[in-house]
Order: structure tokens, then sequence, then C-alpha cells
């Protein structure tokens, strides 16, 4: 039996499209280790044969991961990719991960490639708080608890879609989250074809109704709490009254945000009141 001071694993991030993506260190790990595990040998053949490596190429993925023993065993010295991004992020690897910790061996994850945060930035929305979801199930009492989770949330969400169910989803969400919920869907990261759509949900799922390709990340706006009656006039003016009484700006931030803005616009109207000065 291999001892556990002799287990190493590499948790290694692959390109989620543009395979140049790929970092300097994941390559020499993956020149270095005695073996490359993986979701899929063909598809990651591709990529061992782009960056011109040659190891063994191991499959582990959802439905094998139970030979994870014998292949560590094997290999003790293992790295671990996933057909696109961080294994272990919607993707097999944690699995692996805990059974080399729990052997005693040692465990490292490589910075890289996920496709969430990219599709975060792109969106526009707000990227200061946000909740990652991953794949939402597929139907019955999870997914509609999940969905009325997003909902109420007040913080961005993520979510990872496949492209015969996004428009379902769309669909599903707009009804849970009100048809005028801001959103984005982007797809295709750093391929030839990447498109980034910003919108209502409504708009969106009118828009992706006739179907799309490529991997999917859809990010929804946080719920606000501000008063359908109140308008942005409404909210300067609250926040010039109150900055000619002279309280700071942070002050009129964190009053306007008690009245329902998000934090930065509630930020942008008490620069506005105090550029504004007393009328």
């Amino acid at each position: 039996m291999t001892q556990p001071s002799q287990l190493h694993l590499w948790l290694v991030p692959t390109p989620v499209g543009n395979l140049s993506d790929i970092t300097l260190r994941a390559i020499e790990v993956l020149r270095g280790a005695d073996a490359v595990a993986c979701e899929d040998t063909r598809h990651s053949g591709v990529l061992m044969n782009h960056l011109g490596l040659s190891r063994p190429l191991v499959r582990l993925d959802a439905h094998t991961m139970q030979r994870a023993a014998g292949v560590l065993e094997q290999y003790p010295r293992l790295a671990y990719i996933s057909d696109a991004g961080t294994p272990g992020i919607s993707d097999p690897g944690a699995e692996l991960l805990r059974l080399v910790v729990e052997q005693g061996g040692q465990v490292e994850v490589l910075p890289g490639p996920t496709a969430f945060v990219p599709a975060l930035v792109l969106s526009g929305l707000d990227t200061a708080r946000f909740t990652f979801e991953g794949f939402l199930p597929r139907s019955g009492r999870e997914r509609r608890e999940r969905l009325q989770a997003v909902a109420e949330r007040r913080e961005t969400t993520l979510i990872y879609e496949s492209p015969h169910r996004l428009h379902a989803t769309l669909l599903d969400l707009a009804a849970s989250c009100g048809p005028e919920r801001p959103a984005s869907v982007t797809r295709e990261l750093s391929k030839r074809f990447e498109e980034t759509r910003r919108g209502p949900l409504q708009e969106l799922a009118a828009h992706f109704e006739a179907g799309v390709r490529g991997e999917i990340v859809v990010v929804v706006s946080g719920r606000s709490e501000a008063p359908a009656a109140l308008a942005q006039t409404d909210f300067l003016a609250l926040a010039t009254a109150w900055s000619a009484e002279g309280r700071p700006v942070r002050e009129v931030r964190e009053l306007l945000q008690a009245q329902g803005l998000r934090k930065n616009d509630a930020y942008e109207l008490a620069l506005r009141a105090a550029q504004r000065g007393p009328e």
C-alpha cells in the first residue's frame, strides 16, 4: 500500500475555451505527475496533445470515482483535470481531494480558469457580494425552493445551465424573480463566438427561445428593496435634504440603503446630493 507521505494530488484548472489560457504552472504540474486523471480521456487527450505532453491518462469521472483508491495506489503523484475549468466547481474533484486528505496525503489546488468569475464581471451587475448556485435541480420541490431563494436574495446569483434547458430556466427565473429583474447570459467564454446578453429576464427568455449552443452562465441581479412608489427623483430629494442637514456622504448612503436602495445606487445619489448643496 502507498504510504500517506507519498500521496500528492494536484487539482489543475484547464481552459474553459481558449487553450492558450492554460497557466505555465499547470503545464509544469501536468508534465511532472505520474499520471493525469480526467473526466474524459479523449477530451483531455486533445489538450495534452496541444501542450505537447505525454503522460498516462486515467478516467476518473462521477461514474468511476470508486476506482480512485486503486488509481492513487498505482500513481501516487496524481494530477486531476476536469473537462474545463477548476475541478470541484460543479465538476468532479472534491471527492478525490477528500480521499487523499483522509489518507494523509498532500493536496494542491492550482489557481486558474473558472467560468463564473468572468461571467459575473461581464454581467455589469453588482460584484461586491454574490452567491454561486451551480446547476439548479431539474425539477420538483427542490428546484422551486432554490428558485425562490434566488428571488429573495439581495446579492447577485450565478447559475450554470445547459443549452437545452436555458430557455426553461429563464422562464422559471422570470416567474419567481419577476419579468423585469436584471440579468445576463454569457456563453462560449473565451471562444470565437463568445456572447454576453444583458437585460430583463423576460427579454432574455424571449431572445433565447430558439435555442443556443455552448457552456452557459446565467447571472441574476439581487432583489431590490426599493418601494415601487418611490422614484429615483424622490430618493435624490431625500438625499439632498439629509445632505443639507450636514450629514456626511457615508451617513446619507446608509440612510438611503435603509430605504431599500442598493449600496452602489445609494452611494451615487449621496455624492450627487453633496455636490448639489442646499437649494
